[in-house]
């Protein structure tokens, strides 16, 4: 999987803030109109028709110094706006910072973050100060180990991270100035999802630092101690396919509807399940259910298609799997192993 260090916080209604390694941002408006800032001092307008794709940015500072406008102008000009003008922008609120009394490592941490970003400084800051070293390890893994692929370190931290039960949910300052941080995480082929900071994205992420490094049980362990969820259950089904657990994934995914696009997923390896127990007629019935959503994302509906013309094939219902790998070939001709699929279809 891949791990992105780009990261949003929504800071207030309508507003949100990113954090990349070189800069941070923050937007605010409504749909067709938008302030967006960077702390490299760039101010841009975007101006919409909602729904349309048609938009205009209009770049209202570029970051370099300009002559300070005369007092009052702003607000003559904005007294008597045109017709058809943008709709004015949600004033940003002013995000909290640490008073003149915070401990030393809060205020380093948040000028990390948050002030001017340096995010190869926060090994130091847990270094010295302990405090503040179960976040910093957690932002440390998160904002500068995995998006380097630095599996090794990675693993050191959020090893350590779980091993403590730390949960970043009832740390004070994240809670203070990251309230709505969420973080974006592919769980499983097909399937990203938003988690705020807490237990279960550390085990999440790492559980899947252990499947990479080929330590399935390992990863197994691990989610297995988290509180059950859909997002929990994706990843435990992955992993249990992967060890061939048929009676596991079964066991898992029983009771399910099509709600929602890790449902899909769930009622995908269920069918897969059910195949390989040689359970064809429920197989199929699960596939049915996986793809009776149309609207679901193609990965999740091709990998449906191919799994259940493998199932076709093991009837020896051979027109039947042509059927589902030409859904899929006439969408995505590239489909792994699609090519594969039709020559056995030959022979």
């Amino acid at each position: 999987m891949g791990f992105r260090a780009r990261k949003s916080f929504k800071i207030a209604p309508g507003i949100r803030m990113t954090v990349t390694p070189k800069s941070i941002g923050v937007s605010a408006g409504v749909k067709g109109a938008r302030i967006s800032a960077n702390s490299s001092g760039r101010v841009t307008r975007t101006v919409g028709i909602p729904g349309t794709g048609i938009y205009h940015t209009e770049t209202l500072s570029s970051g370099h110094t300009r002559r300070r406008r005369q007092p009052g102008a702003a607000a003559k000009r904005g007294s008597n706006p045109k017709p058809g003008a943008a709709p004015q922008a949600v004033p940003v609120p002013k995000a909290p910072t640490p008073g003149l009394f915070a401990p030393k490592w809060e205020k380093e941490l948040h000028k990390a973050i948050l002030g001017k970003p340096d995010y190869a400084s926060l090994a130091r800051i847990g270094a010295d100060h302990p405090p503040a070293r179960p976040l910093a390890s957690l932002l440390e893994a998160t904002l500068v180990s995995l998006p380097a692929d630095d599996t090794q370190r990675g693993l050191e931290l959020l090893t350590w991270l779980f091993g403590i039960g730390y949960d970043p949910a009832t740390d004070d300052f994240i809670r203070k100035y990251l309230p709505d941080a969420s973080f974006t995480l592919p769980i499983a082929d097909g399937i990203t999802v938003q988690l705020p900071p807490d237990r279960n994205l550390i085990g999440l992420l790492l559980a899947e630092l252990y499947q990479e490094t080929g330590d399935i049980p390992a990863a197994v362990d691990v989610v297995e101690q988290l509180e059950p969820s859909t997002v929990t259950a994706v990843s435990l089904a992955e992993l249990y396919t992967q060890q061939e657990r048929w009676n596991d994934v079964v066991d898992l995914t029983e009771g399910l509807t099509n709600e929602d696009e890790a449902v899909t997923f769930l009622l995908t390896q269920r069918g897969i399940a059910f195949r390989e127990q040689g359970y064809f007629e429920a197989a199929r019935a699960s596939f049915k259910e996986a793809l009776r959503i149309r609207s679901r994302p193609a990965d999740l509906r091709h990998r449906t298609l191919i799994e259940r013309g493998l199932t076709y094939l093991r009837e020896g219902k051979r027109s039947m799997a042509r059927k589902d790998f030409e859904k899929v070939l006439a969408e995505n001709s590239a489909y792994p192993g699609l090519r594969e699929h039709l020559a056995d279809l030959q022979d």
